[in-house]
């Protein structure tokens, strides 16, 4: 029996993946599709992952042939533009890349932690029973300790778990294509010149978006509502594209002869969350566990959710679980969903808005985001950092750490690759040897710190470093394997390695 099956080979089962490797666990990946998908989902990565990925030392790979990489700029509240002109301190960094480039990277990164994917394996059904869960598959089955649901808003792992997703689907619908202009350096002009703006055109009937990524390459959507706007079945063809154009616009896009779609799609915008993340020895995560009506955050949400539960399934495994560490995903990450949701109905909502008063809301948004504090707070929201795990005293506590710069010219974040716990104590007040003697896990000691601590190691475990910062924030940080600070200070160290990394009594 295999400890861990993944469903889905998308950017969440495969980091997924990744996070369960780094700790030890080798998990196997199920995915339907015989070849990886090239449709370009996704377009960018923002928010509370590309600090994660610069704590795996991922984030150089993912920057690099990037349009744009680093603090955002602004970013579409809806259809609403915040400006983060001057505001250089915000937490919200973007990474321009496509989806398809984000499961090459993630599949290479899978391969040199030893992951095994299986393509072309689709899951038919599920059972499960104390000891572990089966899988059918069309040729046979398989069956692991604990299976993930990483198979998207249609999961068959939700459903055969029996697990609820309550929510509403909009009633509009958005065909969306990528086209490739032969011989037009500049794909706006023509546009231009037929009267339409870089941006959503709206008309009476719906509204057509018009952008681009790269050079060359016009990305055109069309969003309506009415009898255009059953969801379709099926590939979305150039003459359904350009029909629901001219529905919508009145005529069509002035492409020219030499337009050729790169890809098309057709999605309706749905807002739910599951109503629970485990039944058993089952999980979900990214999209079989919450969908949202606007862009930005699924990604984002998806794959922390994916940190969140790698180290805390590894450590159950392994034995190092204290009792209950598997539950705090759950309740660490549907609110973490919970939040998303509204936030992005909020911008679905501003979107929606046609007529003269959802115009008049958003000029008057528009004037509010231009102030500092309201921009700070929605940078923030959509970063994901309004999430706080727990409510200790400690204002770090429940956070993602801060990336410290450290006297010896190292950064917190290179203290996180292995993807370990770390117990950094940054200002010597740290009683360690009673630490690691009260707490039944070992303590990895680092060369910065050559403690002889009392006994012998129980488990290569917890990275103890000790440094110096200029103004600490704390005198000690004990920082969980995802990044997130499990306490900060001295008092009650102790109690809290054995609060999240000391093994339940036998």
């Amino acid at each position: 029996m295999d400890d861990i099956l993944i469903v889905g080979a998308g950017p969440v089962g495969l980091m997924l993946a990744c996070e369960l490797s780094l700790s030890g666990v080798r998990p196997i990946v199920l995915e339907k599709r015989a070849e990886p998908s090239e449709l370009p989902k996704a377009n960018g990565l923002g928010g509370q992952i590309i600090e994660l990925l610069d704590h795996r030392g991922l984030l150089e790979r993912f920057s690099e042939g990037s349009p744009f990489a680093g603090r955002a700029p602004g970013f579409p509240f809806g259809s609403v533009p915040l400006r983060f002109d001057g505001l250089d301190d915000i937490p919200l960094r973007l990474v321009l890349i496509q989806q398809p480039r984000i499961e090459r990277l993630l599949t290479e990164r899978a391969v040199e932690l030893g992951v095994e994917i299986r393509r072309g394996c689709e899951v038919v059904s599920l059972d499960q029973d104390a000891d572990g869960v089966t899988l059918g598959l069309a040729d046979g089955h398989v069956r692991a300790r604990y299976v993930v649901g990483c198979d998207g808003g249609h999961s068959l792992v939700r459903e055969r778990a029996g697990i609820g997703f309550p929510g509403t689907t909009d009633d509009y619908v958005l065909r969306l294509g990528h086209f490739k202009l032969d011989g037009v350096a500049d794909p706006f002009k023509p546009l231009e010149l037929a009267g339409l703006e870089s941006g959503w055109n709206r008309t009476p009937h719906g509204r057509v978006l018009l952008t681009s990524l790269q050079h060359g390459v016009l990305i055109a959507g069309v969003r309506e509502k009415g009898d255009g706007a059953r969801p379709q079945e099926g590939p979305v063809t150039l003459e359904d594209f350009h029909a629901a154009v001219r529905r919508v616009l009145g005529r069509d896009l002035p492409l020219g002869d030499g337009a050729r779609p790169i890809w098309l799609s057709s999605t309706v915008a749905q807002a739910r969350v599951a109503e629970r993340y485990q039944a058993g020895r089952v999980f979900l995560a990214g999209d079989a566990a919450h969908l949202f009506p606007a862009g930005g955050s699924a990604l984002n949400v998806g794959m922390t959710d994916a940190a969140n539960l790698g180290w805390k399934l590894a450590a159950t495994l392994r034995g190092r679980a204290p009792a209950g560490l598997l539950g705090t995903y759950e309740a660490e990450r549907r609110p973490a969903a919970e939040r998303a949701l509204v936030q992005t109905r909020a911008q679905a909502a501003l979107d929606r808005l046609d007529d003269e008063d959802g115009a008049a809301l958003r000029e008057l948004l528009a004037e509010v985001f231009a102030f500092e504090q309201p921009a700070r707070h929605l940078a923030t929201l959509l970063h994901g950092s309004d999430v706080r795990y727990g409510s200790d005293p400690h204002p770090l506590v429940g956070h993602f750490v801060p990336d410290l710069a450290l006297a010896d010219g190292r950064r917190v974040a290179e203290l996180m690759r292995e993807g370990r716990p770390v117990l950094l104590d940054l200002g010597g007040g740290a009683d360690l040897d009673d630490v690691y003697g009260r707490a039944r896990t070992g303590l990895r000691w680092s060369r910065e710190l050559p403690l002889s601590a009392p006994g012998s190691p129980l488990h290569d475990w917890i990275d103890v470093v000790r440094a110096r910062a200029d103004d600490p924030p704390a005198d000690t940080l004990l920082i969980r394997p995802d990044g997130y600070v499990a306490w900060a200070g001295t008092p009650g160290l102790s109690e809290a390695v054995s609060a999240w990394f000391t093994p339940s009594p036998a």
